[in-house]
């Protein structure tokens, strides 16, 4: 049986630090100086470390899953297809700026994974935690090269080279490359990755939030309108469509649903800033689809269901 699930109450740590970042970064010593450093350790080690402890911890039951992951990653080509084309939409093609809309067009479809494993684990216990960690290990390196491809190709860079040195790809080809291989981490590190896994959490939103310039969300609102519609009101009624489809069971479709309408990543103001974009501007959409995760979440679970 499903579990209610407080939605305020599940996305207010990840809005508080954020919050945190915000108000530590504008009014105390620990400016600017302070924050990017912390977000190179956060983008080459800290989040690295925490997907691949997330991949490798359940093993991947292909099989008996196979219905929600081709659901899954059906939902998530659409995503991104669907952030690729919005410079084309009519009457929006002439106001968008193609730079930025390469280095935001992550947010529309990549997830936030701490989000979806507290999600899943209220939803359904340890059934649902194993189906979300089978979506988090197929859907990364799929939402990780789309976001990092308009990125390299815009600013002319190698593609190949950049997913090469993309930590986060590394990290989940690794993570799948164990699990699949029946390798797990010792007991005796265990403790050491979950502690990295929650500084990376901690740091890595408070980094967003450091980051964060509401100034440059007023210069390019049709393009946060655009992408945070997708990730909030289109998905969750693909993934509706792609469940009946393949005939998902209840507690299948409960967790592509909630994966659908998840807040994005808090790591996509980390890439798009590593990769010399606007990071301010990809902070305050993190922080806007936090915000909307507590309609979407809702909507998703309660009006579609």
């Amino acid at each position: 049986m499903l579990a209610p699930v407080n939605y305020a109450q599940l996305l207010f740590p990840d809005f508080s630090l954020i919050l945190c970042g915000y108000l530590v970064c504008r009014y105390t010593p620990l400016d600017r100086s302070v924050w990017e450093p912390v977000e190179g350790l956060v983008y080459y080690f800290l989040f690295p470390v925490l997907l691949f402890q997330s991949i490798v911890r359940t093993p991947l039951d292909l099989g008996a899953t196979s219905g929600l992951i081709g659901a899954g990653l059906l939902m998530g080509l659409s995503g991104i297809a669907l952030a690729y084309s919005v410079p084309h939409w009519p009457g929006l093609g002439k106001r968008i700026d193609r730079r930025e809309h390469a280095g935001a067009a992550q947010v529309a479809f990549r997830f936030n994974s701490f989000i979806a494993l507290a999600l899943a684990e209220r939803l359904a216990g340890a059934q649902g935690l194993a189906l979300i960690a089978v979506l988090i290990g197929v859907s990364v390196p799929l939402y990780n090269v789309a976001a990092v491809w308009p990125m390299a190709r815009h600013a002319n860079s190698g593609f190949l080279r950049a997913l090469l040195r993309n930590p986060l790809i590394v990290a989940t080809v690794l993570g799948l490359a164990a699990n699949l291989a029946g390798l797990r981490i010792p007991a005796f590190l265990e403790p050491s990755f979950t502690r990295i896994g929650g500084a990376s959490l901690a740091l890595g939103l408070m980094a967003a939030g450091a980051g964060m310039q509401l100034g440059p969300l007023g210069r390019a609102k049709s393009l946060a309108v655009a992408l945070l519609a997708i990730r909030h009101s289109l998905l969750p009624l693909v993934a509706w469509g792609l469940s009946r489809l393949f005939r998902l069971d209840p507690v299948q479709t409960s967790v592509l649903l909630a994966f659908s309408a998840l807040p994005t990543a808090s790591s996509c103001y980390v890439l798009a800033a590593r990769m010399g974009y606007n990071g301010a501007y990809v902070a305050g959409l993190v922080t806007l689809s936090t915000v909307l995760g507590l309609a979407s979440l809702p909507f998703a679970l309660g009006l579609l269901r």
